[in-house]
């Protein structure tokens, strides 16, 4: 007998919580119980919101991968949405998410040069695309010894990321002034 989680096809897996509110209670639930970064864009581009937050753990591991969801105005007229995720190696979370099989993307720097950066917690993270589903695009990379995500809908969306964002780790400022928006369907 055991109280792990199991997935059929995976074995014992850590269960991915039901979304969070785009609230400060949300986001505080969020940084109550996270072993790893919870990764936010800050400045945020303009127009931008946070849009939700996820969590994979338990209550006795704690928070193993964390997401926060943003939206706002794609780069050519419409609406995107980014999804930013930190997990630990084998949690596959950031897979499920960018839509590719496999817990982690594997040995990404064997991609080559890397095709995007960002700035997390003041030091520079190398992102290598993945191969994504046509409706988005996924970026991989590593910061702060973890698997860094970021997935955006729809693929051109990308071009946000290409802009050298700045990623906060909440905890590290947890009374930041988020504006939030409606809940992110992404999240489900």
């Amino acid at each position: 007998m055991s109280s792990d989680w199991r997935c059929d096809r995976h074995g014992p897996v850590l269960p991915l919580q039901s979304p969070l509110p785009p609230t400060r209670a949300g986001a505080d639930r969020v940084l109550a119980g996270s072993a790893v970064p919870v990764w936010v864009v800050w400045p945020l581009p303009p127009g931008w919101l946070v849009t939700g937050f996820a969590v994979a753990g338990d209550d006795r591991q704690g928070g193993r991968a964390s997401v926060v969801a943003l939206s706002g105005p794609a780069p050519l007229g419409g609406t995107a949405d980014l999804l930013v995720v930190a997990e630990e190696p084998g949690v596959g979370l950031g897979a499920r998410y960018a839509g590719i099989a496999g817990p982690d993307p594997g040995s990404v720097s064997d991609l080559g040069p890397p095709q995007a950066r960002v700035q997390a917690a003041g030091h520079e993270a190398p992102l290598w695309a993945v191969a994504a589903p046509p409706d988005r695009a996924a970026y991989a990379g590593e910061a702060r010894g973890l698997w860094l995500w970021l997935v955006a809908w729809p693929d051109i969306a990308a071009m946000v990321v290409l802009d050298r964002l700045e990623l906060v780790d909440l905890r590290d400022v947890p009374a930041l002034d988020l504006p939030f928006g409606a809940p992110s369907p992404r999240l489900r």
